[in-house]
């Protein structure tokens, strides 16, 4: 606040107060989704323009008539938190329902709005596979290429990506399916 970087805010003074404004962070995503579904985005953009995606996301929906007070408009409203000090950005977009006309207005103008503002389309919770086809938005063909030898280094075998589509088994079972996974697709010999 000293430096102006925050209008108004509030800093705990204990840790009962500390975990008293994290329930209040972390019931956020809980309160967005009671009227039917949330469009998520988890962004990493510069500080200065750290709130304008979320006016703009929602200047785009009004514009596009989809946000609106009544059953007929499927977004309630667009929503933003996140983390000041490493530019990172909860987008929300709480709706009634899920619409394929309000997907044609999030993508790609979300990623297109990041890259034109020199931001990340993935933050604190990575890329994921939703977000697979929309990483030249952020990274360039050299830095892509980077994170795949990186990724062929260090994880030959895709164990992470085959983890992410079964996170409930221990790590002995995953090696034996992907062991079993590679053998049938004659990549063992």
């Amino acid at each position: 606040m000293s430096e102006e970087i925050v209008a108004d805010g509030v800093l705990a003074q204990d840790e009962t107060q500390m975990m008293s404004l994290w329930s209040w962070r972390e019931g956020i995503p809980e309160s967005i989704g009671h009227w039917g579904g949330v469009y998520k985005y988890d962004v990493s953009i510069p500080l200065s323009d750290l709130y304008q995606l979320v006016d703009d996301t929602r200047a785009r929906l009004q514009s596009a008539g989809l946000i609106g007070d009544t059953d007929e408009h499927p977004v309630v409203d667009v929503v933003g938190y996140g983390h000041v000090g490493d530019c990172n950005l909860h987008l929300n977009v709480a709706t009634r329902r899920f619409d394929k006309r309000v997907e044609k207005e999030l993508e790609p103008f979300v990623y297109e709005w990041i890259q034109a503002h020199q931001g990340s389309i993935s933050a604190e919770h990575g890329l994921g596979l939703a977000k697979k086809k929309f990483l030249g938005y952020s990274r360039s063909e050299n830095m892509i290429g980077l994170m795949k030898g990186i990724k062929r280094l260090y994880d030959p075998v895709s164990f992470y990506l085959f983890n992410s589509l079964f996170p409930s088994l221990d790590r002995a079972s995953l090696l034996l399916l992907r062991w079993v996974q590679l053998a049938d697709e004659n990549r063992l010999g």
